[in-house]
Parts: C-alpha cells; structure tokens; sequence
C-alpha cells in the first residue's frame, strides 16, 4: 500500500511517500513543498495545490495521512495552516484519495510508544523503521514520513477494528 503523509503549512508543507508491506516500508519519496513570504496568500495556496495534484499523480497513493492541526498561541498562523491544510484535503478528495487524520501525539505514540517523545526520538525513530543512513531532513519532511508511519501502523488496526 502506497501511503502518503503530510506536515502541512502555508510556508512549508513537509511530505513523505512510503510502500507499505506486511511489516516492511520502502521509501518512494519525501521532501517539502515551499511557497515564498511576500507572494499573494492566493497564489501560495494554488502551488500548494498544484505540486500536491503533481505529486499524486506520479505516486497515485492509496491513502493519504494528514497531521491535524495545532497551534498553541498564533491564531493567525493558525488559520493560515489551516488553509493549507484544507488545500491538501481537497487536493485527495478531488483525487479520490481516502484520508485519515492523526493528533501529534497519535503520530509519536505510533513511531515511538510514547506519546510525549521529543521530535530526535521521533526522527531517530523514522530513521531506523525506514531503513535510512540519515535522519531525513528537512525537519517537515521528517514529520510527513512520521505520518505516513502511523497511517501505516494505525491503519492496519482501523480496517481490523
């Protein structure tokens, strides 16, 4: 199964595509989509939407992950995320792509087992389960992977469930 994760934001929404077999993953793709402060909020929501349809289309995903929102105090930059995030929303539903969404703390209890662990173990932990020399980077990339890994993880036990 072909899953695709997603970190999202209006500055950088993080990715990450893995295939998903029984209990081994193999990388596809992963990397972060950037839009530049100074363009027309408009226009940064459109190439969030278009490399998210590119990237659908090269990878044709099963499903997709979405890390829900969260912010402690910036409501702004919250409502800005949260643009973007219903851009990559709509981008699967126009393709069809079924879509789970997941807490952090669900992300890191998944990756983990604990649902309070700091983002190296996170990333340590993204490292070893996918077979990587490096710690992905950049950091939203590492996030999106961390996501499609619970989907992975999680979703196994929704479709038992």
């Amino acid at each position: 199964m072909i899953v695709m994760g997603i970190d999202p934001g209006f500055a950088i929404t993080g990715y990450g595509i893995v295939d998903h077999a029984g209990n081994r993953f193999r990388v596809l793709d992963y990397g972060v989509i950037k839009t530049e402060a100074g363009v027309p909020f408009p226009e940064r929501l459109l190439l969030l939407h278009t490399r998210m349809g590119e990237l659908m289309a090269v990878w044709k995903p099963d499903v997709m992950a979405v890390e829900e929102l969260f912010f402690n105090t910036n409501v702004t930059t919250g409502i800005k995320v949260g643009h973007a995030r219903g851009i990559v929303l709509l981008a699967a539903a126009l393709s069809g792509i079924p879509v789970f969404e997941y807490t952090p703390m669900q992300v890191k209890l998944a990756v983990v087992g604990y649902g309070n662990a700091k983002k190296t173990q996170v990333q340590q932990m993204v490292k070893v389960l996918l077979n990587l020399e490096t710690l992905p980077k950049p950091d939203d990339a590492a996030d999106a992977l961390a996501v499609a890994i619970c989907q992975a993880h999680t979703g196994i036990l929704r479709a038992r469930g």
